[in-house]
């Protein structure tokens, strides 16, 4: 039947009319029957607690997926039990004052401090002692005595740490901003968002269901009402929060940061790649960062394992395999070096030279004449195309595409592609290609693409994209993703690295340990293979070192590659870097970090 305009005006009104009889009865119901009935749990009535009662409510877990190593062992996530301190006014602080000197001792506080912490907030606060960003974890003893001090505002509650506490060398890991520990109240659609590294890279699937909220009742005054019990919200979906399993050795990362603050490295970076595939096992950068206390402009987050940098005579295995490649050197061919080149103001590390000396005897000394005469005979395509060949000049970390609602996924964030030759370069410069044959002038590649090239030579010419992910899982343990292993396989067109000259460049690294310029490490626990660099820089307008060393073993059956930089150093000083590549080799050898199965790249 169809309703005139009269007649939908008349139902309108006796519709609106039915719905204000039913608010009004529901509302009388509650004044004249319910208000002296009891809240269940509590001595107030339903309207004393209308009157009194707001909510505070204390983020126990954001809900955010977690990150594991390879072996399932936790890198974020970690449960505490912390104190909430809740506010008083100057009457309620008088009458606690005795029990609050005794909280400071329980704490391992001073007094004052523990008071100006509390005073300065006008809502309830996460404990966090002294010069730390983050909450305080108590111990058993601390929270039985907090309990016997019955103190009405302090609570113990678990709490989900992400990161543990002080510094740490995992830039890849990077850092979440946002409504988390600054921000301690849950507020309407909390912006939890990651900054930096795998949390930037994975944020839009790991930003979870919803978070665990344990909503506090407090009147007025912020005080918490001690007879209504607190709720707690938390999801209930079986499948979340994700995990992140990553191909990190969390032993073996550990016990390189801790060698390289014992070394008091400045800047730089360690690199350990599994030597099978190119999985990532560690990467430290320095300096160390603490992803609960991040100072952007100070640039500490910034992962130096894949930022760019001068290699100086590591290069050399490129120029090396573009003159092998292109005929024109050969192993045993006899060059002199007199100390001076005579061109290009270019000169030899060792004063008075090599004297006549081999190709082969040049790499292991790393010879600046020998790899300069090699740049002339060569074109800036054919350096540059052997570049490519073992994956410089371009970024070679594992990534995929259409995965999970994300049109891209890199893993590796911020990786940078370095450069061979600026774009501007003058192809027809001799002086030129020579400086960048020696990994000077314009050649910058990253600690990750130099162990990836040891890889790549390990592999007779197949260039693989190092993972740092393996993969994805439900919080039930239910496969979501794997990230399996990609190979590029052969890159540069004609300039394809051959398994011929990659076993020669083999020998090569290892005559440079034998023989040669990393002759101090013939002393170690692993016979290894290798080559090292020292760069020319220039730091704020001062000389400075890029020092470098990189290699593989054990030489006869591989399972590393490693790459280690440290950069900004005095041109007088020794060579941090192959120091530091023994203490790693010794640490390598311990059967703790045996990978699983590895046999030779070869």
């Amino acid at each position: 039947m169809k309703l005139d305009r009269k007649q939908r005006v008349v139902y309108g009104w006796l519709i609106l009319t039915l719905f204000i009889l039913i608010l009004a009865g529901r509302l009388a119901w509650v004044q004249l029957v319910m208000k002296h009935q009891r809240m269940p749990g509590s001595n107030h009535t339903m309207i004393e607690a209308s009157l009194y009662q707001r909510e505070r409510g204390v983020v126990l877990d954001s809900g955010r997926g977690h990150f594991t190593d390879r072996y399932g062992q936790p890198l974020t996530g970690h449960l505490i039990w912390t104190a909430v301190l809740f506010p008083m006014n100057k009457a309620e602080w008088s009458e606690a004052q005795p029990k609050l000197r005794q909280l400071s001792d329980i704490l391992n506080t001073d007094y004052d401090a523990l008071t100006d912490q509390w005073h300065k907030s006008h809502e309830p606060i996460l404990w966090h002692a002294q010069s730390s960003p983050v909450p305080t974890a108590l111990s058993s003893e601390q929270i039985a005595r907090i309990h016997e001090l019955e103190l009405e505002y302090i609570q113990v509650l678990p709490y989900q740490q992400r990161y543990p506490a002080g510094l740490s060398g995992m830039q890849w890991l990077g850092y979440v901003s946002g409504q988390r520990k600054e921000n301690l109240f849950y507020k309407d659609d909390p912006e939890i968002k990651g900054n930096s590294g795998l949390e930037k890279a994975l944020d839009p699937i790991i930003r979870g269901d919803e978070p665990t909220i344990v909503y506090f009742p407090v009147n007025g005054g912020n005080h918490v009402i001690q007879d209504m019990e607190p709720m707690v919200k938390a999801s209930s979906n079986p499948y979340y929060p994700l995990r992140v399993q990553s191909t990190i050795d969390a032993g073996m990362q550990q016990a390189i940061e801790d060698l390289t603050e014992k070394a008091n490295m400045g800047k730089g970076a360690v690199v350990v790649l599994d030597a099978r595939n190119a999985d990532i096992l560690a990467m430290v950068s320095r300096p160390f960062y603490n992803p609960e206390d991040i100072h952007p402009e100070a640039g500490e987050w910034e992962n130096r394992a894949v930022k760019a940098a001068v290699p100086g005579s590591i290069f050399k295995l490129v120029t090396a395999a573009a003159a092998l490649e292109h005929g024109v050197v050969k192993p045993r061919e006899k060059f002199h070096c007199s100390g001076e080149y005579g061109k290009y103001g270019l000169s030899c590390w060792k004063e008075g030279g090599h004297g006549t000396i081999t190709a082969e005897e040049g790499f292991a000394h790393s010879c600046n004449v020998v790899f300069a005469t090699l740049a002339e005979r060569l074109t800036h395509e054919q350096l540059e195309a052997a570049a490519n060949s073992l994956g410089l000049g371009q970024t070679v970390g594992w990534q995929a595409k259409d995965l999970l609602g994300l049109s891209v996924l890199k893993p590796l964030d911020h990786e940078e592609q370095g450069t061979i030759f600026d774009k501007s370069a003058d192809r027809s410069d001799a002086g030129e290609r020579v400086q960048t044959a020696i990994g000077q002038r314009d050649t910058a590649i990253s600690p990750l693409q130099a162990a990836n090239m040891v890889v790549t030579l390990l592999h007779g010419g197949e260039v693989h994209r190092p993972r740092l992910m393996d993969k994805l899982t439900y919080a039930n343990g239910q496969l979501l993703y794997e990230a399996k292993p990609v190979v590029m396989g052969k890159l540069g067109g004609s300039g394809n690295i051959s398994r011929e000259t990659s076993a020669i460049l083999r020998k090569w690294m290892e005559d440079v340990v034998r023989e040669g310029t990393g002759k101090s490490l013939l002393n170690h626990k692993a016979r290894w293979a290798g080559k090292s660099g020292t760069a020319q820089v220039k730091v704020k307008g001062r000389a400075r070192n890029n020092q470098w060393f990189i290699g593989y073993g054990p030489v006869e059956q591989p399972r590393y590659a490693v790459a280690v930089l440290v950069e900004d150093r005095s041109p007088d000083s020794s060579h941090q870097a192959t120091q530091l590549f023994g203490q790693v080799i010794d640490l390598l050898a311990s059967p703790d970090f045996s990978v699983s199965g590895s046999g030779s790249a070869r």
